[in-house]
């Protein structure tokens, strides 16, 4: 049985004094009540620190929303998997779409950093899904089976075990708009099939596959109901402590 994973992408929000009050708030929800579900937080780089100390003795776990494929470098701006271990990061977001397009990541790069992560024992989420255009054609299932085999080229039966899939279509984005519960589930069940061809079906049965879409405390229950949805990847709603309190709370059920 997999249990249900909740991780929040903070993205580029969050001063250090924003961060302080919502772990704060954050905490102060768990502590009245914490469900049987595993939670994370990923803020940007500038508050990995104080988030890592601020979350300690509490459920809450360490991620990180990016990081280069090099373990060290004349790369001016990015940071490293040795970097990101020694602050004591769990997690670390991978191929976000928003790399993807912003920044130009190329799925050979992303599974570079996948590797790289699984080198220092970092576990990634590794982001994939399919643009408004590509699914009006009819190419979602295309797309996204590219994705998952390029990202995870050379990873071993061993290691793949420690990757989180995170199907994040990207129309759904930050667009208000949210895949419908069985178009989720559609794409999830997919994924799972696809990984057990890769792998096989008892490696596949172990992979956590989020979606993260648009997730919020109104649709979150309908979409973590669905068999092969374990959980989600938390863009807007989780940067204020109780929408994504809400958000925990229907992953339990």
């Amino acid at each position: 049985m997999r249990k249900k994973f909740v991780a929040g992408n903070w993205k580029m929000y969050k001063d250090k004094t924003e961060t302080v009050q919502l772990i704060s708030e954050l905490i102060e929800k768990l502590n009245s009540y914490t469900p049987e579900v595993e939670i994370a937080i990923c803020p940007p780089f500038t508050s990995i620190e104080l988030a890592g100390e601020l979350i300690k003795n509490s459920p809450i776990k360490l991620g990180a929303q990016n990081m280069h494929s090099e373990i060290e470098g004349a790369f001016t701006g990015e940071v490293s998997a040795k970097m990101l271990k020694s602050f004591n990061v769990e997690y670390v977001i991978l191929g976000h779409s928003e790399r993807r397009t912003y920044f130009k990541e190329t799925d050979e790069f992303i599974n570079q950093k996948i590797k790289r992560a699984i080198e220092f024992d970092l576990k990634p989420i590794f982001c994939l899904g399919e643009t408004l255009e590509e699914r009006e054609n009819g190419k979602t299932f295309d797309v996204v089976e590219n994705q998952l085999r390029l990202g995870l080229n050379g990873v071993s039966r061993l290691d793949v075990e420690k990757i989180v899939i995170a199907y994040e279509p990207v129309w759904a984005i930050g667009t208000g708009r949210t895949a419908t519960p069985e178009q989720a589930q559609e794409v999830h069940s997919f994924l799972r099939e696809k990984l057990s061809k890769l792998f096989d079906s008892e490696i596949a049965s172990k992979i956590k596959i989020l979606y993260g879409g648009s997730v919020k405390p109104e649709n979150a229950r309908d979409l973590f109901k669905q068999p092969d949805i374990d959980g989600g990847l938390i863009g807007g709603a989780c940067l204020k402590a109780d929408s994504f309190y809400q958000i925990i709370l229907a992953a339990q059920f």
